[in-house]
């Protein structure tokens, strides 16, 4: 990396130190962040105003709910999710991303930074942020601006990924949740943490056949799993025993005829 900046020249009064920050926190964010925190990686996600998808009236092509789900309520659930996985999740507003030898520096509106070697982008459509860092490819459609990646979400610079909307990725929110597990995926294999897949399987799944556990992997016994199942269970009803409170936001072009 090029040194285009040093914490002697910062002006950020407090310096965090993680394994992965996220900026962005719509579908692609979160899923990129529960893939990374369930690696065990120290994860951050940085988020300034509210995603996009808040604004869909009511989500009908997302797989697992037949007659569609609400996508204030879905995002609330991904959001639970991370929390529950140890993201650590904040109200932040980037105002820039530099690099120096060995690492990236992510600095905020709030006066606060985290230093960092693998920051995912998934702040669609901003990348002003961006603007410091040599060698990124940015690619022009009409007002939109995209991130250039390569197939695994890497881009031109060290440490650097994209998912999601920004990386070109159609407009779908199944597509950027997807994308955000397919890029924190390469992170997690760029990082070289030891890692297998992300499977909780049956007692004796593996071992039962003299193999070690692979690591991301957890056998449970039967007694286990029925707790977590009911778990899951009270947690989904706690979610859908009424409908969810907030109204879609509208789209910021439309005018407030009230």
């Amino acid at each position: 990396m090029s040194e285009t900046n040093t914490d002697s020249q910062r002006t950020a009064t407090e310096t965090e130190t993680v394994d992965v920050c996220i900026v962005g926190a719509g579908p692609a964010g979160l899923t990129a962040g529960i893939f990374t925190a369930r690696a065990g990686l120290d994860t951050v996600i940085l988020q300034s105003g509210e995603p996009i998808l808040r604004r869909n009236a009511h989500l009908e092509n997302f797989p697992g709910f037949p007659a569609g789900v609400s996508a204030r309520l879905l995002l609330d659930m991904m959001e639970d999710q991370a929390d529950r996985n140890d993201c650590e999740r904040r109200e932040r507003t980037v105002t820039r991303v530099t690099e120096t030898d060995d690492h990236l520096l992510v600095d905020t509106e709030e006066n606060d930074a985290f230093r960092t070697p693998y920051v995912i982008c998934t702040s669609w459509a901003d990348t002003a942020y961006l603007s410091e860092i040599d060698d990124l490819g940015l690619t022009k459609r009409g007002s939109k601006t995209y991130i250039d990646v390569e197939d695994d979400g890497s881009t031109g610079v060290d440490g650097l990924y994209a998912a999601g909307r920004i990386a070109g990725e159609p407009h779908q929110t199944i597509v950027a949740a997807g994308d955000g597990a397919r890029v924190a995926l390469t992170v997690i294999h760029d990082s070289d943490v030891p890692f297998y897949h992300d499977w909780v399987v049956p007692e004796n799944y593996f071992t039962g056949r003299g193999r070690d556990v692979p690591p991301g992997c957890e056998e449970i016994d039967d007694e286990e799993r029925k707790q977590r199942e009911e778990e899951s269970l009270a947690v989904m009803q706690e979610y859908f025993r009424e409908r969810h409170p907030d109204a879609p936001t509208q789209h910021p072009s439309v005018e407030d005829s009230n």
